[in-house]
């Protein structure tokens, strides 16, 4: 098969493509620019997308002895992700912008153009096992479960999956890096990206800031409706927030408060203690189902909220707006802009059944 391997100057996307040409595959290096200016991304070990990163993709290509390009992605990057985060922040949601990198850039444009190319796949250092049967994908929890990055990729839909490869899927991150080290490739030892990388300083808040300006209201008790204090904008919490709330005058109970929900239109930040922070029913949009059938009613699953959150048992069905979820027990720090992933309590639980994102939750 022609192969395009994206190489983010990484250890694990470079073995990923050292594994494609091993496996007899012909294969092309590209990194992707998604910057205009690339020194506002994060550098070094908190980034992934840097000058530095698309050289250290390029030397590893020439000791794999494959083609290798950069392509530009900066202005669908900016379109895609960048405003897209703002501008759910600043409807009162908390969304995941890695796990839209990899909808709308890695598995959408930059599969796009591939297969405009002529490529067959597209192979990528994410840790999850992928499988396609009688035309099915079947998306898995990787070997590592500590690596596992099948949440971030369980908005893929069936067709993206079907020219996807995830080399890495069956192997631990210690496995990877000695073999990079027995390939001489010199990111070896190279620590992971991790963060926002389109956040230079790390600082959301103030990135926030900076696009949305102030947008002054009120935090609220949610159970008195006492007003507690003001704030700058809602975009600066999430739900289950409970450092930086700027509320001078602790609770009568003495314990602390949380963010419990954003209301962007009013303003309003209503926080409370802990008691109020668990949630067992969730209604999501979007969903989408890698086998492309939609889940039987009701289907007993594992849902997940975070890319490396813990899962707890459910009830999803399906409904005409998207997908309900009841959880066999609370969880804490739901918020809409969230994605839950579904998966088969079955096989160890490892089995992605579909993915939707929460637009409310009760």
């Amino acid at each position: 098969m022609r192969v395009l391997a994206a190489m983010s100057g990484g250890v694990d996307s470079a073995v990923a493509a050292a594994r494609a040409v091993e496996a007899g595959h012909d294969v092309t290096g590209v990194h992707l620019a998604l910057s205009a200016k690339p020194g506002t991304l994060r550098t070094g070990a908190r980034g992934c997308c840097t000058v530095e990163d698309s050289r250290d993709a390029r030397r590893a290509a020439d000791i794999l002895g494959i083609p290798f390009y950069v392509w530009d992605f900066a202005e669908r990057f900016t379109e895609e992700v960048v405003e897209s985060f703002v501008g759910e922040y600043a409807a009162g949601r908390t969304p995941n912008p890695c796990m839209t990198c990899n909808e709308k850039i890695k598995f959408e444009a930059l599969l796009e153009k591939a297969m405009g190319l002529g490529f067959d796949a597209v192979a990528t250092g994410h840790y999850a096992r992928l499988s396609v049967v009688d035309g099915t994908p079947l998306l898995r929890r990787s070997r590592d479960t500590g690596k596992d990055q099948s949440y971030v990729l369980a908005s893929l839909t069936p067709e993206q999956l079907r020219h996807a490869m995830f080399p890495l899927g069956d192997s631990w991150k210690s496995e990877v890096r000695a073999e990079a080290d027995e390939r001489d490739l010199a990111v070896a030892q190279k620590p992971d990206s991790h963060d926002i990388c389109f956040i230079p300083d790390g600082d959301t808040k103030k990135f926030l800031d900076s696009r949305l300006g102030e947008r002054p209201g009120n935090l609220v008790d949610a159970e008195s409706g006492a007003v507690l204090g003001e704030h700058t904008g809602v975009h600066g919490f999430t739900v289950g927030q409970r450092k930086g709330l700027g509320i001078d005058a602790p609770a009568p109970d003495g314990r602390p408060r949380y963010v419990l929900s954003l209301e962007p239109v009013s303003g309003d930040v209503k926080v409370g203690n802990a008691d109020h922070l668990g949630v067992t029913d969730i209604d999501a949009t979007r969903p989408i189902w890698p086998s492309e059938q939609p889940l039987p009613a009701p289907t007993e699953c594992r849902a997940q909220i975070r890319a490396h959150g813990d899962t707890v048992g459910a009830t999803a069905e399906v409904t005409e707006s998207g997908v309900s979820v009841r959880l066999a027990e609370p969880m804490e720090g739901v918020a809409p802009g969230q994605s839950v992933v579904l998966y088969s309590p079955e096989d160890e639980g490892d089995l992605v059944l579909g993915s939707a994102v929460i637009s409310a939750t009760r």
